[in-house]
């Protein structure tokens, strides 16, 4: 499979380690309509890490491993986070270069709509030194890669030696690609409507146990590459029979409505030049060697 990745640019891009943030009444009322109070985006998440389930936790939209978000735009100018988000891409090498942890190296992983936040893998001495507010550069490359004799095969987000390492095959014009799960749109909340899909993610709702149940939705894990049945993403997130859109699971399952683990968006075909193949193992953090799989020193993963 060949690219144009040689002629993409990488570039700076540049965010701080973003605080939670909270609402002055605290409470979210879950989808059941009781009032609950839980941890959720931002900060430095020292036990959830790319490669856990992203179900169960007791906690609302949590963003595993570190949150990083442009703030020395001035106000009401938003355009510095925005060309983080944007040109992040999910494998990008990612710096500390403030700090106590200055000079230690981690991965992007994911982006967060809404809260717009680029999340980035560490490992845990790093995390350790780790502050909120300590910057954090990501050496941005895959904007406007594309897949030669495949071009209208819609790629973003993705770092090219990610989807090298996809076990991609190219059969009889169309992409053969492992994934972890195949949701149907029809179970997609939060996100769906957006003019693009080059940053945040939208959301699997897992609100009613007895499709969770039929679809084996309870296993989704935090990275696992997944495939969204007849969902068009390439101008934007929609439903379109046919489609198909393949994605990365980028934070935790949410207790609001409409809300649920994000996906945000590697790959969208609008007329079926994407054919998924289930492979329980299709996880970023195996394919990068991140997050669970990170090794310890002496070679031991976790």
């Amino acid at each position: 499979m060949k690219t144009n990745a040689e002629r993409l640019v990488e570039v700076s891009v540049c965010g701080q380690v973003a605080s939670p943030m909270m609402a002055p009444v605290a409470y979210r009322v879950a989808s059941t309509g009781k009032p609950v109070i839980l941890p959720g985006t931002g900060g430095i998440t020292y036990n959830i890490k790319v490669g856990h389930p992203a179900v169960g936790w007791v906690a609302d939209h949590v963003e595993p491993g570190v949150s990083v978000k442009n703030f020395q735009a001035k106000e009401g100018n938003r355009s510095a986070n925005v060309a983080l988000n944007i040109l992040s891409c999910i494998g990008n090498e990612a710096i500390v270069v403030s700090g106590d942890a200055k000079g230690a190296k981690g991965t992007v992983t994911g982006k967060h709509g809404g809260i717009e936040h680029v999340l980035v893998d560490f490992d845990d001495a790093t995390l350790e030194k780790l502050n909120i507010g300590d910057n954090v550069l990501i050496r941005a490359r895959g904007t406007g890669l594309q897949i030669e004799g495949l071009e209208d095969v819609k790629v973003m987000n993705l770092d090219p030696t990610l989807l090298d390492r996809m076990r991609i095959k190219i059969v009889k014009g169309k992409l053969e690609v492992a994934v972890a799960h195949i949701v149907p749109s029809s179970v997609m909340g939060s996100g769906i409507g957006a003019s693009h899909a080059h940053s945040g993610d939208y959301d699997i709702q897992l609100l009613d146990p007895k499709t969770v149940a039929k679809l084996g939705l309870g296993t989704i894990r935090l990275g696992d590459i997944v495939a969204i049945k007849d969902a068009d993403n390439t101008f934007g997130r929609m439903y379109r029979r046919g489609a198909m859109t393949i994605g990365v699971v980028v934070h935790a399952d949410c207790v609001t409505s409409g809300h649920g683990p994000g996906v945000t968006t590697i790959m969208s075909h609008p007329r079926g030049a994407i054919i998924p193949v289930i492979d329980e193992s299709a996880n970023i953090a195996k394919l990068l060697g991140i997050g669970i799989h990170r090794r310890r020193r002496g070679g031991k993963k976790r």
